[in-house]
């Protein structure tokens, strides 16, 4: 038996390939190892979104390269984003490697794999991107047992003009409702309580679609095959988001009230040079109808500091809206100039001084408001998906309410109670911090 030591880097939906090259693998006989020093393969799967990004899976590849230096029999196996952006430099930069393939190719991997090692040289399967998943397909979930990911797209085409994923990606290529019902089914088989609907862009599922399917009928669909209790929607674009989204979620308790929304600016100058379909009005808009219909709902959102030709009164604009709107979660980043986007040829630059700069005043201003929203919960009882045993303490469990996403937002510490993993409890909330929440289990109807 073959022995896999796999590493998945980046965002959710490349977690989703690495589930499915797991299944592909274990399928044939592979068995993962924790040790990288006792595996035959060691494969990473890599992001190439970003230059941070670049950075950390380079220096993963040359990581576990060592080890196939104290031991050349080993397969080094370099997958995903990085690949399908960067694969022919790579194949000429890092000779460590065996095997490069893409975000189409990944699929594939056991024959590759097979391939690569009867021919004994640096192989690299580079397609264009136009892979997409079905149901039918192997994948191994390395989520807790409770929780998944269903991803309902692969690509994207709204050509922002920062952003490389269309490139890397590929166009905008959506599943069917049928096939993500069935996915979503044999998932709740699994003891699946949660389900993080996942994609580019969640609002512009179906457009490629001749059948008239959209995240709505999707959703309605989810809600009649399925009985899982939570569903959660990440990263659906602002321009998007319809009343009809709005008025399901509000009227059913299964869909979390919970909305990762990235903005990345507020400015419409700002916005234009981005290619955001959209401005300060239409935002404004956009969160009085979210407010309206879910007065309750956690927003999330995604904003970006030191875009080419961003002023100083621009970065006031988006603190003044911050403080206007009170959002729940903001993720924060600087703009990284990535050559062959768009935004790479603009002129007016910012320094990545006055990035930092901009930074840190904008997290300023939204950590005291994240602060101030946490304090809603004390003396609530929510629901809370029990996570386990604290990575903080072995005696307190963590959890997470539904206005908590898995991984990117806090937590809710639990002091007292017993529950077991992948229960949802009712819990009092008996203090807020900045990000996490304190509290305490209760029993079923039990009041504070």
């Amino acid at each position: 038996m073959k022995r896999l030591h796999l590493v998945s880097l980046g965002c959710p939906k490349n977690l989703v390939d690495s589930e499915v090259m797991l299944g592909c693998l274990e399928d044939e006989g592979f068995a993962v190892v924790e040790d990288p020093a006792a595996a035959d393969v060691l494969l990473v799967n890599t992001c190439g979104f970003i230059l941070p990004a670049v950075e950390e899976a380079i220096d993963e590849i040359l990581r576990l390269s060592e080890y196939k230096r104290d031991d050349p029999t080993k397969l080094l196996v370099v997958t995903g984003c990085l690949v399908q952006r960067y694969g022919r430099d790579l194949q000429n930069e890092l000779p460590e490697v065996d095997l490069f393939t893409g975000t189409d190719g990944f699929q594939d991997i056991v024959s590759l794999i097979r391939r690569a090692a009867k021919e004994k040289q640096v192989h690299l399967e580079l397609r264009p991107a136009k892979y997409l998943m079905d149901s039918g397909v192997a994948r191994r979930l390395s989520t807790p047992p409770f929780r998944s990911y269903l991803k309902i797209t692969e690509g994207c085409d709204n050509r922002c003009s920062y952003c490389m994923i269309p490139g890397i990606r590929g166009r905008l290529r959506s599943r069917t409702v049928a096939d993500l019902a069935a996915e979503a089914r044999r998932l709740e088989g699994f003891g699946v309580r949660e389900l993080t609907l996942i994609g580019q862009d969640l609002t512009a599922y179906g457009a490629d679609l001749p059948d008239g399917s959209s995240l709505v009928s999707l959703l309605e669909e989810l809600l009649r095959e399925t009985s899982i209790p939570w569903l959660r929607l990440l990263y659906l674009y602002p321009a998007g988001i319809s009343d009809e989204l709005l008025r399901l979620m509000a009227g059913q308790e299964r869909i979390v009230p919970y909305l990762d929304i990235p903005l990345q600016h507020v400015s419409d100058q700002v916005l234009e040079r981005m290619n955001r379909r959209y401005g300060r009005r239409e935002l404004d808009d956009l969160l009085a109808r979210i407010r309206k219909f879910l007065p309750d709902c956690a927003i999330r959102t995604t904003l970006m500091v030191g875009f080419p030709g961003e002023t100083e009164e621009n970065v006031e604009e988006m603190i003044e809206f911050l403080a206007q709107w009170r959002l729940d979660h903001v993720g924060l980043f600087s703009y990284a100039d990535e050559e062959g986007s768009p935004a790479f040829l603009l002129p007016d630059k910012i320094t990545e001084e006055e990035k930092q700069a901009r930074y840190e005043r904008v997290m300023e201003c939204q950590a005291a408001i994240s602060a101030a929203r946490q304090q809603r919960f004390v003396g609530r009882v929510e629901p809370v998906l029990i996570e386990g045993v604290s990575d903080e303490s072995d005696l307190l469990l963590e959890g997470r309410t539904r206005y908590q996403a898995p991984d990117i937002d806090g937590c809710v510490y639990i002091t007292a109670g017993r529950a077991d993993q992948g229960d949802i409890a009712p819990v009092l909330i008996t203090e807020a911090h900045t990000y996490d929440l304190v509290g305490e289990l209760r029993a079923e109807g039990e009041e504070q």
